[in-house]
């Protein structure tokens, strides 16, 4: 018999929506011990197939079970580099979790009763942080020799670079921020990623000799071919996808219209929501609207309306999609989240156009009520506007949320490197090296706008892929 899964701990909404405080509290001892029990251990554990790097489920739960927790943060840190990040972040519920037995076959998303396999990695992980575990270099001679520059210190460059440091090689990390982290550090707000969780895995890093050299554009600071120029065998990039998608619409360069990027780097990496500590230039209206379905959007909105309290005693932010919630590609427990704090959702309206004031301030947005249609390449029914059927919504704020596009600052400036239609790199599938020999590439750059653990999936296998052209390459050798 199915005994029921332990609810993880939770700060309460109330005090929450005022803070930047980390929501998630994680399981205590015990509480991982009796979830874990859970799991049925199966003959062909089906949780391995949902999870982009392939971690033994199985055998890192059943460390658990028998209280070995150090064993169980080695199983994990076999394939992935940071479990304290990804047991925070993953969307679990549409990987892991959703290929657990105890999810109905063909479900979109994880049944409640699934193993919560994301809590237990990040109690392992936390465990192995805590306890100050490290995984040992392995040692190469041979591949000691070389340099390797990674582009990029988000998820997919932090998790090249400590593929390998490990072998001894000396990895230079250029990052064009001030701080490395990338989505990890600008995008993702710290009561979901608490900053000193990530701090830990740069500084571990470090230890194992990564240099990180930031404010450093490549593309406009120094080029490939300078960077190359410097000494470096391979490169890899993971530029990300910094550009921002945009609605298209009449009044959306009116003011006080944020790109959620925007929005969330001066919250997040200019420490706005520190205010009145960090008098970080950012606006915080009465009403503000949040335009997008997916986790951005959660996490643009939530920051919204954590501003509001802290700044005004008063909230009043309301997400807007085009779809119902069931379309909706946002996590099942951010969504949530996002409700118990006071986030309004209207669904089924699509924005036509910005009004704004006299000063040329945003004031309305234009909608049109949508229904269902038939599915779209997504798979998700394609929302259709309904005819006359427009209608304003007072804003002061509005936030962009629908999307992101391949940072595009080096590849204009290298046309060597082979994009696809949508400016995406176009990398060979086994190797993840690019059209320029010795050059590689992942993460978002690469796949498009995706999640820490598939952009750690393909730095992974670019590592890989770099490792052999190191030990092959007759220029190199």
């Amino acid at each position: 018999m199915k005994r029921e899964p332990i609810k993880v701990r939770e700060s309460e909404a109330s005090i929450r929506r005022g803070n930047f405080d980390e929501v998630v509290m994680g399981y205590s001892e015990a509480e991982a011990v009796e979830e874990a029990a859970r799991c049925i251990q199966c003959k062909n554990p089906t949780c391995i197939t949902g999870c982009p790097v392939g971690i033994d489920i199985k055998k890192f739960i059943s460390c658990i079970t028998k209280k070995d927790y150090s064993a169980a943060f080695a199983a994990i840190r076999e394939k992935n580099n940071f479990p304290s990040i990804c047991g925070r972040v993953c969307p679990a519920e549409y990987q892991c979790r959703r290929a657990c037995v105890f999810t109905k076959k063909g479900s979109a998303f994880a049944s409640k009763e699934a193993i919560n396999i994301h809590f237990l990695e990040r109690f392992a992980g936390d465990y192995g942080m805590n306890n100050n575990i490290h995984i040992p270099k392995t040692s190469d001679k041979m591949l000691s020799k070389y340099k390797v520059a990674i582009v990029g210190s988000g998820p997919a460059g932090l998790c090249c670079a400590g593929e390998l440091a490990r072998y001894g090689i000396k990895v230079t990390v250029f990052e064009a921020l001030q701080k490395p982290g990338g989505v990890l550090r600008y995008g993702i707000p710290p009561f979901r990623m608490p900053r000193d969780i990530l701090d830990f895995e740069i500084d571990y890093l470090k230890k194992l000799g990564v240099d990180f050299v930031g404010n450093f554009i490549i593309g406009r600071t120094k080029t490939l071919d300078e960077l190359l120029a410097q000494g470096y065998s391979a490169v890899f990039l993971g530029l990300g996808a910094g550009i921002p998608s945009f609605l298209g619409i009449p009044g959306e360069n009116l003011c006080n219209i944020y790109s959620a990027n925007e929005f969330l780097t001066r919250v997040n990496l200019m420490s706005a929501y520190k205010f009145p500590e960090y008098h970080t230039p950012v606006n915080i209206g009465k009403k503000v609207l949040v335009i997008g379905g997916g986790n951005t959007a959660m996490d643009a909105a939530r920051s919204a309306l954590r501003m509001q309290n802290i700044t005004m005693q008063t909230s009043d932010t309301t997400i807007i999609y085009r779809r119902t919630e069931v379309e909706m590609p946002a996590r099942r427990l951010e969504i949530e989240h996002a409700r118990e704090e006071g986030v309004k959702f209207k669904f089924l309206m699509q924005p036509v156009e910005f009004l704004g004031d006299n000063n040329g301030f945003v004031k309305k947005m234009r909608c049109l009520e949508c229904r269902l249609g038939e599915p779209d390449s997504s798979g998700r029914r394609r929302p259709v506007p309904v005819e006359g059927s427009e209608f304003d919504i007072e804003c002061d704020i509005a936030v962009i949320a629908v999307g992101l596009k391949a940072n595009q600052i080096l590849i204009s400036v290298t046309p060597e490197l082979k994009t696809d239609k949508y400016g995406d790199l176009v990398v060979n599938k086994e190797t993840m090296e690019t059209s320029i020999k010795g050059v590689f590439a992942g993460g978002d750059i690469v796949g498009g706008e995706g999640t820490v653990i598939e952009a750690m999936g393909m730095a992974k296998k670019a590592a890989n892929g770099i490792l052999e052209y190191l030990k092959t390459d007759p220029v190199n050798n």
